[in-house]
């Protein structure tokens, strides 16, 4: 790890000291091990002064994420090929674990909200930008189509949409995708129960009829993963961008 990716993780990790010894661990591993966090750093994913909505947020990392980088950005230690680091006007979490929402509270204060409540029935209010990483394969077909049903009416005209799934289509990479995920969630509290996964043209589909522009980057780098990021966007009044 680079010498300023490590720092961003401490930093971001070190909020969670008061919210536990697992809180804290947990961070430090999902921070520095997830290609995700940097990505989103890196490509400049998320603009500056948006309205954050992280729907399954759990402990709250994108936000500790998020506040600890522009921190580093403001006082100087920033990589000179990346995008300034963003500056959010808000950061919402949802989350249905009360033990997470907890830590979440605990390591971040005023600085973000959290919300204990189940993705499919919680309001969304209205954001700029949405992110679901990880957790939509938990609900039905259904469900997660009235998601991102409700996830297109929450965003603003010009929204963001960024959500990583798992491609089933991938074979081996996405059979261990989905035994680590049941690991994991096991071990964070939840109970293992079926889930509802799909190919990547599947998710193309699904979001290209709610009229997003869908873009796909692989987001598995040094895991032996099947995740892809998809970077769903609407144009001006809600239509796809072009």
């Amino acid at each position: 790890m680079k010498p300023f990716m490590r720092t961003l993780v401490n930093e971001a990790a070190e909020r969670y000291r008061a919210a536990g010894r697992f809180a804290w661990h947990f961070a430090r591993g999902k921070l520095g091990g997830d290609p995700v966090f940097t990505a989103l750093l890196a490509r400049g994913l998320i603009p500056d002064n948006a309205r954050l909505l992280d729907i399954g947020c759990g402990q709250g990392l994108l936000a500790a994420w998020l506040l600890s980088a522009r921190a580093l950005c403001d006082g100087g230690q920033w990589p000179a090929d990346w995008p300034a680091a963003p500056r959010p006007r808000s950061i919402h979490g949802i989350e249905l674990m009360p033990r997470d929402v907890q830590r979440a509270q605990h390591a971040l204060g005023a600085a973000a909200t959290f919300t204990r409540g189940d993705m499919c029935d919680t309001d969304f209010g209205a954001a700029d930008v949405v992110v679901i990483l990880d957790v939509l394969h938990y609900v039905s077909i259904a469900q997660q189509d009235a998601l991102l049903q409700r996830v297109r009416q929450a965003l603003a005209p010009r929204g963001t949409l960024l959500l990583r799934v798992g491609d089933a289509a991938a074979g081996l990479p996405f059979r261990i995708s989905v035994w680590v995920d049941r690991v994991v969630t096991f071990a964070r509290g939840h109970r293992n129960s079926d889930l509802y996964c799909r190919p990547l043209s599947a998710w193309h589909s699904a979001l290209t009829g709610l009229g997003f522009s869908v873009e796909t980057l692989p987001m598995h780098q040094g895991t032996p993963f099947a995740n892809v990021l998809l970077v769903a966007k609407l144009g001006q009044n809600g239509a796809a961008s072009t």
